[in-house]
């Protein structure tokens, strides 16, 4: 199959690179071209900006950073849908908004095009070893044709309903991690002053009550001191934006939620943006250097 893929960030590198290693033909584009340098010498083909990807592909995959992104990147008047012929299909795999998601069914079915809103959990590990939990919204016509693909990215993989659900299912994910990773930190932070070895600590942790892929992953990160992205703290601000958006407009409260949020806009004014989502660790033990 002919797929373009637009994005090829910490996520959407590997994901791609899993469908060029299944033996479909990929056409790809970034923003920077280098970051599509590993996917161009296993075969894929660069094109120079959206309209081209899906001139010259019959599914066209987007993960980009955020909803303004998506609308310019598929809805813009040099992106994907104005340049889509009947019978293609658009699958979007950013987090992003249910409505646009909805808005970008709804004008690709105008114009005889599929489109599915796939948003993915699991991290760069996730990515790399193909693992990924892939939530979709759409409809299931598509989804069973696009599942193949599905399944060369992801272990996980539910069609959750119509246009709009594969992304309330990932806000309902980012509302779970945000207060567990506070958990995470804490737990963590606690054990280092009291002289414990974080590693020791998450071996036992991990496999109880306790446990979570936050602990037992972004835990052992934090343990290692490694803050390298799996995915960034400026787009766990935007989900949690999202979430929070939606949950005002369903009159619904999430004050766990306003607490994370709140300590991960610290995170960006401490300057940590561009860190993992487990960054989180150096503004609680900000919080409590000892002078």
């Amino acid at each position: 199959m002919k797929i373009g893929w637009i994005g090829t960030g910490v996520m959407g590198r590997s994901m791609c690179l899993h469908l060029i290693k299944a033996g479909h033909e990929a056409y790809v584009y970034n923003r920077t071209k280098e970051k599509a340098a590993d996917l161009i010498e296993a075969g894929a083909v660069w094109c120079d900006n959206p309209a081209e990807v899906a001139s010259k592909t019959d599914t066209i995959f987007t993960i980009v950073g955020y909803p303004k992104d998506v609308e310019e990147t598929i809805l813009g008047p040099n992106g994907v849908l104005a340049n889509c012929s009947e019978g293609k299909t658009i699958v979007d795999m950013t987090t992003s908004k249910p409505q646009l998601a909805e808005k970008i069914h709804a004008d690709a079915a105008a114009k005889g095009v599929d489109a599915l809103d796939a948003p993915v959990s699991g991290g760069d590990l996730g990515a790399r070893n193909a693992s990924l939990a892939i939530m979709v919204g759409g409809e299931k016509e598509v989804f069973d044709r696009v599942l193949p693909l599905f399944e060369a990215m992801g272990k996980t993989i539910q069609l959750m309903g119509g246009p709009g659900t594969g992304q309330h299912t990932k806000m309902s994910n980012q509302i779970l991690i945000a207060g567990t990773m506070i958990g995470v930190v804490e737990s963590l932070l606690y054990s280092y002053r009291a002289g414990m070895d974080l590693d020791e600590v998450i071996d036992v942790i991990g496999s109880g009550a306790a446990g979570s892929w936050s602990i037992n992953n972004l835990g052992r990160r934090i343990a290692q001191k490694d803050f390298d992205p799996g995915f960034f703290i400026k787009h766990f601000v935007k989900d949690m934006g999202i979430a929070l958006e939606e949950a005002r407009r369903m009159n619904l409260a999430l004050p766990g939620l306003s607490l994370a949020n709140q300590f991960y806009i610290s995170a960006m004014a401490m300057g940590y943006e561009n860190l993992g989502t487990q960054a989180l660790y150096k503004v609680f033990e900000n919080m409590n250097t000892q002078n």
